[in-house]
């Protein structure tokens, strides 16, 4: 009997494996998707490529969340009021055709990252200050000495931190900009994820702004080039004269060869 039962729980297993990977797999989104501090309210909203009958979220070591569909919705959403510490992680969500026992697979992960303004914001600065040439080498300097465990570097205008790093013994690290162009300017701030928290977070720290300038042109370089524009322009219309003449020439020796076949053509009447 053991065998034969082994069996049909390998049987009913592939079989669900089947039609779960039949299934189109839903997508999980956060609204709003950046910036939720403890306190505050946050939604996680499944979307569902097919009309669903339960839908469930799950959250990575912590707790599972589902809830029933009567509507034809394409979308379930999961509520969360005054968040605490124990609501940041890592969610997916997964839901069960409706009429049927078919199981869609997991979505892709989404992070909750909460803000804990319990946590001072990291201090920051800018070496060389303020305003550079393109091409130079920039040095933004973050530091903390008792929390920090993994410093981030933001830039105003860009949803996700554009560089993470790990401090030194003193608590500070240094983000190098290197050859840096005008696209580089801008306003940049530091926060950090205290240590044995990857999902908790500083409050953003001060700004520091870079101005990237673009680098001068060597003395005589404007004349250099105004000379290049006249020798390219004398070049381009001597290769059209010699190209009208070479049509003229053509054209005349056509015009000659013409006139002689037709004297010839005369004579011999």
């Amino acid at each position: 009997m053991a065998p034969m039962a082994v069996n049909l729980i390998l049987g009913w297993w592939l079989v669900a494996a089947s039609r779960a990977q039949q299934v189109p797999r839903p997508s999980l989104s956060l609204h709003p998707n950046q910036g939720v501090s403890l306190g505050d309210t946050f939604t996680l909203r499944c979307h569902l490529p097919r009309l669903a009958a339960w839908v469930w979220l799950y959250q990575e070591g912590g707790l599972s969340y589902y809830k029933g569909k009567e509507k034809e919705e394409n979308a379930a959403e999961f509520f969360f009021v005054s968040t605490e510490r124990e609501h940041a992680g890592r969610y997916w969500c997964q839901y069960r055709v409706s009429e049927s026992a078919e199981v869609s697979m997991k979505s892709d992960p989404v992070e909750l990252v909460l803000t804990d303004r319990n946590f001072p914001p990291p201090h920051i600065s800018l070496h060389p200050e303020e305003r550079v040439r393109t091409g130079t080498n920039v040095t933004i300097r973050c530091w903390n000495k008792d929390y920090g465990a993994t410093f981030l570097l933001h830039k105003d205008g860009r949803s996700a931190p554009i560089q993470h790093l790990v401090p030194d013994d003193v608590g500070a690290v240094s983000f190098t900009l290197f050859g840096v162009t005008p696209a580089d300017s801008g306003t940049y701030r530091c926060s950090y994820h205290p240590k044995n928290y990857s999902f908790l977070s500083s409050p953003l720290g001060d700004s520091v702004t870079l101005e990237v300038t673009p680098t001068p042109a060597p003395p005589g370089a404007e004349l250099v080039s105004r000379g290049n524009l006249v020798v390219a322009v004398v070049r381009g219309c001597a290769a059209v004269l010699i190209f009208a003449l070479g049509v003229f020439f053509v054209i005349d020796a056509r015009s000659l060869w013409i006139g002689r076949d037709e004297s010839l053509g005369g004579e011999g009447i």
